[in-house]
C-alpha cells in the first residue's frame, strides 16, 4: 500500500486551514486517513505550522512518500534534516550525541529567525493599524490673505 503525507483541507470558501495527514495514497484528497500528524494554518503571518516531529519522522522512516508542499513544511520543521542526521548516524559517520547537538544548534538558529520574523510581521501590522501621528505645517496667520 502506497502511503503518503499530505495535506486535507479544511476551513470554508477562500480561508483554508489544513492537516498534516498520513493516508493511502488511493483514498481522495479529503477522505480517509491513517493518522494526523499535524496542522498547517497559510493565513497567518508568518504561517503556523503544528507537527508532532516524531511521528512525521517514524513515518519517513517506514517510506511514507510527501507531497511537494509537505516536504518543504517538514524541511522547514527540521524534520527532513533530523533523518538526514540520523541517516550519518546509521552509516557511522558520527553518534548519537553528535547528531542531536548538530540539530539542537540548527533548531536554536532557525527558531530565533522565525521569532524576528514574528516580531517584524506584528509590528508591520500594528503601523498599518495605527499609522503615526503626523504634525501638520501651521502657516503665519498674517500672511494668509495677502497673495499677489
Amino acid at each position: 500500500m502506497p502511503v503518503k503525507i499530505r495535506l486535507q483541507r479544511h476551513g470554508s470558501k477562500k480561508r483554508p486551514f489544513y492537516f498534516i495527514v498520513i493516508a493511502d495514497a488511493r483514498s481522495p484528497r479529503d477522505g480517509k486517513f491513517i493518522q494526523k500528524l499535524g496542522t498547517y494554518n497559510p493565513l497567518t503571518s508568518p504561517a503556523t505550522i503544528q507537527l508532532d516531529r516524531q511521528r512525521a519522522l517514524d513515518w519517513l522512516e517506514k517510506g511514507a512518500q510527501p507531497t511537494d508542499t509537505v516536504r518543504r513544511l517538514l524541511s522547514f520543521k527540521g524534520v527532513l534534516y533530523l533523518k538526514h542526521l540520523l541517516r550519518g548516524v546509521s552509516l557511522g559517520l558520527f553518534d548519537d550525541a553528535t547528531a542531536m547537538e548538530k540539530f539542537q544548534k540548527w533548531h536554536s538558529e532557525h527558531e530565533a529567525q522565525f521569532k524576528k520574523k514574528q516580531e517584524d510581521a506584528m509590528r508591520e501590522r500594528r503601523f498599518r493599524r495605527n499609522p503615526p501621528y503626523q504634525r501638520q505645517e501651521r502657516r503665519p496667520a498674517g500672511n494668509a490673505g495677502s497673495e499677489g
